[in-house]
């Protein structure tokens, strides 16, 4: 047995136990123990290869916005041009002088202010990103800046975006001793250990006293034990300490609880007798619920997406206040889910990892904490730089009133436009000089950049004035998050401990033992190592995989 860090793929700092017979991956890191690995799959075949190939293909695929500007302005001035010569052309057939109709015409072109139009999107863009910065959100290009704003569906990654990322204690629960010697004896067995939860234990007990424990040894997947003054002192997990009989029913029934909130139980044990419960958990961040709570007034769904086990996920999800949650994600896994959700609207992936990366990218707009990952920084569009959830409503916030903006000067532009043409043209009845236009199409830029610098007044973090924008089908949502939970189900994984396999004769016939059962997909079994490795469709009994391996004459010690 050994704990594998796997933070690198999943996102997750809980390291996961393996035994002999267990798949690892590249770019883990193993945590306890010496383990030897057989490399199945290499070079481009690796799942960290696999993700850096779906960060290229979805970007080389993503299309640049549209300008509503840059196509009005594309035909603004040859139809400027075009009024100019009717006007001077109609003018003359009316019988006025050559100079009137020719002033005419020149107050046409004078007037006419495609100025506006070309600043009424960049300097609103330059000012808002200029706030953005100020605020610590950093957009990368302005398409990103205009998307933001209309966003509908947010997915939220989990470790580090949604929590703090690293595993702190939140419940100490002595028994019969008291709580601070509970912390010291724990500490002083756990700050021997390099795994993050006694790295967590060892950081509660910071400023205490610690004593020396002697004859420590580390039992990967199950815990740990050294001698303190002559007696064995045991930390792990509740299985673990039950299989040692030290948990009685009421110690097991408040682990389970605590399990059930998403904490980790870690039990001690002194001299043959319980001393305690520590839960170690990775905390949401202050800010989270806040957060969640302000998209949700600004009519924005929320849907988290993660690598960790469905009951943690679901504990995060209540603490957050997060609409819907899919467990259990690989960084694919996270990409399609993001392909699956972008019909129904525009769609934000927020995450920190390089698991989360595909996503990033295959979202409308991708949004990288600024801890996080390079990998993930250079995936999104969007940077929070201060790692804080409210952030990325703050970007949203300042998104929108840019767009707002735009739309006022817009709404300028072809308004002046309308107007003063018109006038200038002379029908309605007013001659004008062509150095008076020439003042009032400077007037209408002037007009256009000033109110652009009105952004600079918006407080990006200011949910008061929030308004709901334009939300998607609620129903549709939940349809999607269930197909790709149970899609995700449906990818379940049991490894079973087989002895008496002695070939590759006898891989084969457990193999196609076990393929015959209803509800697997797959199956491999490996007589080195005594385990076979099944891939499930649908939920199936463990009864049921040990009864068709034990038709074969082989005998299964234990499916987990």
């Amino acid at each position: 047995m050994t704990a594998v860090n796997e933070s690198a793929l999943t996102g997750e700092s809980i390291p996961v136990d393996k035994a002999e017979g267990d798949a690892v991956s590249a770019a883990t890191m193993n945590q306890q123990g010496y383990i030897e690995c057989r490399a199945t799959r290499v070079g481009e075949d690796t799942t960290l290869a696999q993700i850096i190939r779906t960060v290229s293909d979805a970007a080389a695929t993503k299309a640049p916005l549209a300008r509503i500007a840059d196509r009005v302005s594309g035909v603004f001035v040859p139809t400027v041009i075009a009024l100019a010569l009717l006007t001077l052309a109609g003018w003359l057939i009316a019988g006025k002088p050559f100079s009137f109709a020719i002033a005419r015409g020149i107050s046409v072109l004078v007037i006419s202010c495609p100025c506006a139009l070309g600043l009424a999107t960049p300097v609103a863009i330059m000012v808002g990103s200029g706030v953005g910065a100020k605020t610590g959100v950093l957009y990368k290009t302005a398409a990103a800046l205009e998307g933001a704003g209309r966003t509908q569906v947010i997915a939220l990654d989990k470790t580090g975006t949604v929590t703090e990322g690293q595993p702190k204690v939140t419940d100490v629960i002595p028994v019969g001793i008291e709580k601070e010697q509970l912390l010291v004896l724990a500490a002083s067995l756990e700050r021997n250990s390099e795994h993050p939860l006694a790295r967590a234990v060892t950081a509660e007990a910071e400023g205490l006293a610690l004593s020396e424990v002697g004859d420590f040894e580390a039992l990967p997947g199950h815990g740990l034990r050294a001698r303190l003054d002559g007696k064995e002192l045991l930390g792990g997990s509740l299985k673990f300490l039950t299989s040692r009989g030290l948990a009685g029913e009421a110690v097991t029934a408040r682990a389970n609880a605590l399990a059930e909130e998403g904490k980790t139980p870690l039990l001690f044990a002194l001299g043959g007798e319980l001393i305690g419960l520590i839960a170690v958990a990775d905390p949401i961040k202050q800010d989270s619920a806040q957060a969640i709570r302000e998209l949700r007034n600004m009519g924005i769904q929320t849907v988290m997406l993660t690598g960790d086990n469905a009951r943690t996920a679901q504990a995060i999800s209540r603490q957050a206040g997060v609409d819907q949650v899919v467990a259990g994600v690989l960084p694919e896994g996270k990409a399609e889910v993001i392909r699956q959700l972008k019909p129904l609207g525009k769609v934000a992936m927020v995450g920190d990892g390089i698991n989360d990366a595909p996503a990033l990218t295959v979202a409308d707009n991708g949004v990288a904490i600024g801890a996080g990952t390079d990998v993930a920084i250079d995936a999104a569009d969007i940077v929070v730089m201060k790692s804080r959830l409210t952030d990325v409503t703050a970007a949203i916030r300042l998104s929108r009133a840019t767009i707002r903006n735009i739309h006022q000067n817009l709404f300028w532009a072809f308004f002046y436009n309308a107007i003063c043409i018109p006038l200038a043209m002379g029908l309605y009845g007013i001659e004008m000089k062509p150095m008076y236009g020439a003042a009032a199409m400077a007037l209408s830029s002037f007009f256009v950049c000033m109110n652009a610098l009105r952004l600079n007044l918006v407080n990006p973090h200011d949910a008061g004035r929030d308004r709901k924008g334009k939300s998607i089908s609620a129903e549709a949502l939940d349809e999607i998050v269930a197909a790709a939970t149970a899609k995700e189900d449906t990818t379940m994984k049991k490894t079973l401990k087989v002895e008496g396999m002695m070939c590759g004769h006898c891989e084969a016939r457990v193999k196609k033992a076990l393929e015959a059962v209803p509800g697997v997909e797959s199956a491999a079994a490996d007589h080195n190592s005594g385990t076979a490795v099944v891939t499930l469709s649908a939920p199936v009994a463990d009864d049921a995989l040990r009864a068709a391996v034990e038709a074969q004459d082989y005998k299964v010690l234990g499916v987990e």
